[in-house]
């Protein structure tokens, strides 16, 4: 480790950018467990000053990949899946991405979600911390996790269960308190091996240093959000800007809540909403109820549930998945998605 940090610590201006293959190296010594605390710290913090290269951010996600448990499921299920990655050091805005993803696997679309415990440096809550107080199973066996997709069309994997080597770090991550490239490699695990990802990322930068790695993964269609709090729900108190890379390029365009009837200016920014709280708003909606005071995040679900319908080709236009978001809400049949996943649950166990 001594000789890489020697190349990548050396400063702003004497730092350097390694290659994939020697970041492969640095990459396995750590998620192998071989490189010491200081040694890891050292490297994250010197990575976190330099910012890393999308050929290193390749190499430290192949290298935890060979670390995590992959599941076995049928092609079925696992092409068309979706995978919903977002932020692992939490968030304080609506999670809209719960119901949307309820409502998908409700219309046959297969939704994954993951996360972990709550990480530096925000500390904000957890999609993990939400499905637990919506009563889903959020520790699953391998099989149990697999049978349960496989019936609902709709999982979650805690993450650091399945990949023990990101779970050996945490307490390293926890001391220095800053972001890591980890930040980026948990998201892009693949624990269900599905074939389609919708990714949250906070800014352009970052987006344009993580496109180029996906020619190197094995998802088939990707797109990337500059939604909420780096996650993929896009908000409908302003425009977003949607990223879709297709053959080596990114294109991009800017949905418009406005013109869908979705514009919601009722939106806090330093509210922070619980985990509970989270769960109360989620049973409201997908119940089919209709209070004032959820108007923003029912408009969200809406919103965001119409355009994952059209953008992963479920519905021809965001108008007509707005349609059947709605319909689907009103007819509380993302509710009965839910129970349906709480109760397989039960079953298998």
């Amino acid at each position: 480790m001594q000789q890489w940090l020697k190349e990548v610590a050396r400063g702003k201006r004497g730092s350097k950018d390694l290659s994939y293959e020697e970041t492969l190296q640095i990459a396995r010594t750590i998620a192998g467990g071989n490189a010491t605390d200081a040694q890891t710290a050292a490297y994250f913090v010197a990575q976190r000053m330099k910012t890393e290269s999308p050929e290193e951010l390749l190499a430290f996600v192949h290298a935890f990949q060979e670390q995590t448990t992959n599941l076995s499921l049928s092609s079925d299920v696992s092409e068309p899946m979706i995978d919903f990655a977002g932020p692992y050091n939490g968030r304080n805005s609506f999670m809209a991405t719960i119901p949307v993803s309820l409502l998908l696997a409700e219309n046959g679309m297969p939704a994954f979600l993951h996360s972990s415990d709550t990480l530096p440096p925000k500390y904000g809550v957890t999609i993990k911390e939400v499905l637990a107080s919506l009563g889903i199973e959020v520790d699953q066996s391998e099989d149990t996790l697999t049978t349960t997709i496989e019936k609902n069309k709709i999982g979650f994997a805690w993450t650091e269960k399945y990949c023990q080597s990101l779970a050996d770090i945490r307490n390293i991550r926890e001391e220095i308190g800053v972001r890591t490239l980890l930040n980026t490699v948990e998201k892009l695990l693949n624990v269900a091996g599905a074939g389609r990802i919708m990714m949250g990322a906070f800014h352009r930068t970052a987006i344009n240093k993580i496109y180029p790695i996906f020619k190197d993964l094995s998802y088939k269609q990707v797109y990337m959000v500059q939604g909420l709090e780096g996650s993929e729900d896009v908000p409908v108190h302003r425009n977003s800007f949607v990223f879709k890379l297709t053959e080596d390029k990114l294109d991009s365009f800017i949905v418009k809540p406005d013109d869908f009837g979705m514009m919601n200016k009722d939106f806090d920014k330093n509210q922070k909403l619980t985990a509970d709280e989270q769960s109360k708003i989620i049973l409201s909606i997908l119940s089919g109820e209709k209070s004032q005071a959820y108007t923003y995040y029912y408009n969200q679900v809406v919103f965001n549930a119409g355009l994952r319908y059209y953008l992963f080709d479920a519905t021809p236009t965001i108008e007509d998945g707005i349609a059947v978001a709605k319909e689907q809400l009103r007819e509380a049949r993302g509710m009965r998605q839910l129970e349906q996943w709480r109760e397989k649950q039960i079953e298998i166990h």
